[in-house]
C-alpha cells in the first residue's frame, strides 16, 4: 500500500541537502578535521530535516492541496536562492548534495522495502512449516513456562511500591507495570466474585478499599467450553472472573484521553482477555493518547440460561442475561474510576467482535446500558444470531438438570464448579446465548433501533467475508460438522437452490453468505434510523486457506499485534495496520474518518464515506466502493 518514495519525501530531500550541505562546508572552512566535518553535517542536516518534514507533513499542509503546492514551491525556491548565492560567494554547489541526498531518499526506502519483504518470507515460511494446509485449524506452541506465567495470580502488596506504577481507584490501589511508553495494569476486579451464594445472580459492585493489590496478572478466565483450537484452554478458569485490564501511555496530558473497551470475541461459550490477540500494549504504545480496556465476563451456562421452569429458579430471574448485566457492570466500573487513569467518561467507544460485538448491538438498544458509550465498533455482531424467546434457554436448563442429575436449584448450587464445567462441555451444542427478555434487552432489537434507541451512537460496522472457516479452525473438523447441520436447521425458510446432499463447503458458503447480509442489514436499519454509519468490508484472503480470514486477522491488524497474529497462521500487512488504526484512532476521537495525503507516510489521502458505500479492505489495500450488489447476486 505504501510507495517506496513520495512527493513529499522528495519536497524534503530540497532543504534537506542545503543542511548537509552547509555543515560540511562550514565545518570546512573553520578547518575542523574530516571526521568532525562529517559529524557537522549530519547533525545539521538531521535538524532541519526534521523541522521540513514536521512542516511538509503538518495538518496544515496536507490537509489543504493550495498550501501543499505553495509550501514545495517554497522549498524549491528556498534550494533555488541558496544554491546560486553558494555559487557566487562560495564556489560551492548545492547540487551535488542534492543528488546525495536524493540517493538517500530513494535508497533507503528500498533497501527497507527488501529487508521487510525477506523478513516476511521468513515468517510466511515459518508458518505454513507449522501449519501445513491448516486442516488441522489452529495449532498453538505453547510451553509449561508460558502456561506457569501466564497463570500467575496478583498479591496484596504489603510495605513500599512503585507509585509511578500505581493507581487509586474507589476499589482499592492496584499497582501495574510498564511496557515500552505504556503503564499496564492487569486483572482488576470490577465486581463482587460470582461464587458461592452469588452464582447465578446479578453482579454487585464492589466497596470502597484502600488496600493495595498488585495489577500484574491477569484474572482468571470464565468457565467455559474448552475447544482444540483455543488458545487460552490452559489458562486458569474460575467463576470469580469478574475482572478487566487497564493500559495507558505512561505520557501524562493536560486532558483527559479517550477510552476504548473492547469486548472479548467468542459464541457466548469461550473466549476470553488473556488471548495475545486482544492484548492492547502494542495498540497504546502506537496510541498513547488512549486508554485501553478489556475485561472478561460469564459465559455460558454461567451467563445465558433461563432456570424459571426449574423449582427454586424464581430467585434467579437474571439468570437468562447475565453476561449481558457484567457487561454494563465493567462499563458503570470504568465510568467511575477510568478518570484515575487519565481517561474521559464521556468519551467512551466500545469495540467487539463476534459474540462481542452481537452484545454491543444489543446494549446499544438497552436502557440499562444507556450513556454508557457513545461510539460502537462492532465487527460481525448481529442481533439474529440471540434468542428472541426464553424457551432455549429455559431447555438448556433442562438438559443441564439431567446431565448433572438435579432435581432444583438447591441442588445445583451445590454442585462443585467442575462438575458444572464437564457438564458445560458436554452440551457445547446447546449454544447459550442472550435473550431479547423485553426487560433488559428489547424484544426486536431492530424496531428498537427504528424507534431511536440508539440514535446517540456512532457505529462502525464490520462485515467479514469468510468467518465461518474462522470458526472451524478454532472447533476442529467434528464440531465443525455440527455446527453447520444445527445452522442449516436453523434457517427458517431454507437455503434457496442449496441440494440437501451439498457438501460442507457449500453450506460454510452459504453460511458465510448469510452472516455478512446480517451485518450488512443492521448497517441499512441503523442508517435509515439517523445513525451515522460507517461500513468495513473485511475481504482479505487469508495466508493458509483452511484457517479462512476473518475475525483473528481483523483483530490483530486493527491492535498491531502482529506476533499473536502469526500464532494465529498470518502475517498482518503493517501498512494495512498502520492505516486502520489511524481511523481507529479518529473514529475514538470523533473525528472525521478521513487520511490527509500522507498522514499516514506514504498513502494517499481518501475518506471514508459513509454507508451505503463501504471501506473495502481486499489484498493489502483499501477503498471505497459499494458491496450490496455482491451480497445480493451470491444470495439469489
Amino acid at each position: 500500500m505504501k510507495k517506496l518514495f513520495t512527493i513529499d519525501d522528495i519536497a524534503v530531500a530540497f532543504v534537506a541537502a542545503l543542511g548537509y550541505g552547509f555543515g560540511e562546508i562550514f565545518s570546512s572552512l573553520m578547518g575542523w578535521p574530516p571526521l568532525v566535518c562529517a559529524l557537522a553535517s549530519m547533525v545539521l542536516g538531521v535538524v532541519i530535516e526534521e523541522i521540513i518534514t514536521k512542516i511538509a507533513f503538518s495538518e496544515a499542509v496536507q490537509k489543504n492541496p493550495v498550501n501543499r503546492i505553495i509550501t514545495y514551491a517554497v522549498f524549491c525556491l528556498a534550494f533555488l536562492a541558496v544554491h546560486i548565492a553558494s555559487v557566487l560567494r562560495l564556489g560551492v554547489s548545492m547540487f551535488d548534495y542534492l543528488v546525495q541526498q536524493f540517493l538517500y531518499v530513494v535508497g533507503l526506502p528500498i533497501f527497507g522495502f527488501v529487508v521487510n519483504l525477506l523478513i516476511r518470507y521468513y515468517r510466511v515460511r515459518k508458518i505454513r512449516e507449522l501449519y501445513g494446509d491448516g486442516s488441522e485449524g489452529y495449532v498453538f506452541d505453547v510451553n509449561k513456562e508460558d502456561i506457569e506465567e501466564i497463570n500467575r495470580q496478583n498479591q496484596p502488596v504489603r510495605g513500599e511500591y512503585d507509585t509511578d506504577c500505581a493507581v487509586k481507584t474507589r476499589t482499592g490501589i492496584y499497582v501495574g507495570e510498564k511496557d515500552k511508553k505504556a503503564l499496564v495494569f492487569l486483572g482488576i476486579p470490577y465486581a463482587k466474585p460470582p461464587v458461592g451464594e452469588r452464582r447465578w445472580k446479578a453482579p454487585e459492585p464492589l466497596p470502597a478499599s484502600e488496600a493495595v493489590m498488585e495489577a500484574k496478572n491477569f484474572g482468571a478466565s470464565a468457565i467455559q467450553v474448552d475447544h482444540g483450537g483455543s488458545i487460552i484452554k490452559e489458562h486458569r478458569q474460575s467463576e470469580d472472573c469478574l475482572t478487566l485490564n487497564v493500559c495507558v501511555g505512561m505520557q501524562k496530558t493536560e486532558t483527559l484521553k479517550p477510552v476504548l473497551v473492547l469486548f472479548h470475541h467468542g459464541d457466548f461459550t469461550c473466549g476470553g482477555v488473556v488471548d495475545p490477540l486482544l492484548y492492547g500494549n502494542e495498540f497504546v504504545n502506537t496510541n498513547p493518547d488512549v486508554v485501553f480496556v478489556s475485561f472478561n465476563y460469564r459465559l455460558g451456562i454461567f451467563g445465558f440460561i433461563d432456570f424459571s421452569e426449574i423449582p427454586g429458579g424464581e430467585a434467579y430471574p437474571d439468570a437468562i442475561n447475565l453476561g449481558l448485566l457484567d457487561q454494563i457492570a465493567a462499563l458503570e466500573w470504568i465510568r467511575e474510576n477510568i478518570g484515575a487513569f487519565g481517561g474521559d467518561a464521556g468519551q467512551v467507544t466500545v469495540m467487539g467482535f463476534e459474540s462481542g460485538a452481537t452484545s454491543i448491538c444489543l446494549l446499544s438498544a438497552s436502557e440499562r446500558a444507556k450513556g454508557l458509550f457513545r461510539k460502537a465498533f462492532v465487527f460481525n455482531g448481529c442481533p439474529e444470531t440471540v434468542y428472541n424467546t426464553p424457551e432455549s434457554a429455559r431447555a438448556l436448563a433442562k438438559e443441564l438438570i439431567r446431565e448433572t442429575h438435579a432435581a432444583t436449584m438447591e441442588e445445583l448450587l451445590l454442585l462443585n464448579t467442575e462438575t458444572l464445567k464437564n457438564a458445560a462441555q458436554k452440551l457445547w451444542r446447546n449454544m447459550c446465548a442472550p435473550t431479547c427478555d423485553g426487560t433488559l434487552i428489547p424484544v426486536d432489537i431492530y424496531q428498537s433501533w427504528r424507534n431511536g434507541a440508539a440514535s446517540d451512537i456512532r457505529f462502525v460496522i464490520g462485515i467479514p467475508g469468510n468467518e465461518s472457516q474462522v470458526y472451524r479452525s478454532l472447533v476442529g473438523g467434528r464440531k465443525f460438522d455440527v455446527f453447520l447441520a444445527v445452522e442449516m436447521a436453523g434457517m427458517q425458510n431454507g437455503p434457496d437452490g442449496l441440494s440437501p446432499s451439498a457438501g460442507p463447503e457449500e453450506k460454510a458458503n452459504l453460511i458465510n453468505l448469510c452472516i455478512a447480509v446480517s451485518n450488512y442489514r443492521s448497517a441499512e436499519i441503523l442508517a435509515e434510523s439517523g445513525n451515522q454509519v460507517h461500513v468495513l468490508y473485511w475481504d482479505e484472503k487469508p495466508l493458509i486457506g483452511n484457517l479462512g480470514s476473518g475475525t483473528m486477522d481483523a483483530v490483530a491488524t486493527l491492535l498491531g499485534n502482529s506476533e499473536a497474529g502469526q500464532m494465529y497462521g498470518n502475517v498482518i500487512d503493517a501498512d494495512l495496520s498502520e492505516t486502520l488504526q489511524g481511523l481507529l484512532m479518529k473514529f475514538i476521537r470523533g473525528e472525521a474518518l478521513e487520511l490527509y495525503p500522507n498522514e499516514i507516510r506514504g498513502v494517499d489521502g481518501f475518506r471514508w464515506k459513509a454507508f451505503p458505500l463501504v471501506l473495502i479492505v481486499s489484498e493489502g489495500k483499501i477503498h471505497c466502493g459499494t458491496v450490496k450488489e455482491r451480497l445480493t447476486e451470491e444470495t439469489d
